[in-house]
């Protein structure tokens, strides 16, 4: 089955930290809704560029991207550069 990283861009000096927050919320809304597999994480891409993610499977990535309005989306791999790591 396909996933999607589902992300949310932060921008600025306070980048890092907005996205380290908002990792959190992604977690409780996974538990919440008792996602499968969702997995959360955040990542600095530099010093005014950081994201938060959620991956999902693709059969709910409808309903979590109706619910949580991601700035974007792509197909997960294991092997996607920069994201060796879940969680961070």
């Amino acid at each position: 089955m396909k996933r999607i990283r589902l992300i949310w861009d932060f921008r600025g000096p306070a980048a890092d930290k907005t996205a380290q927050h908002h990792e959190i919320h992604l977690k409780q809304y996974s538990a919440t809704i008792n996602l499968n597999k969702g997995l959360a994480g955040s990542k600095r891409l530099n010093d005014v560029h950081s994201i938060a993610y959620l991956i999902v499977d693709e059969s709910d990535m409808i309903k979590v991207r109706d619910a949580l309005k991601p700035h974007r989306g792509e197909i997960y791999e294991k092997s996607s550069p920069g994201f060796s790591k879940e969680g961070k």
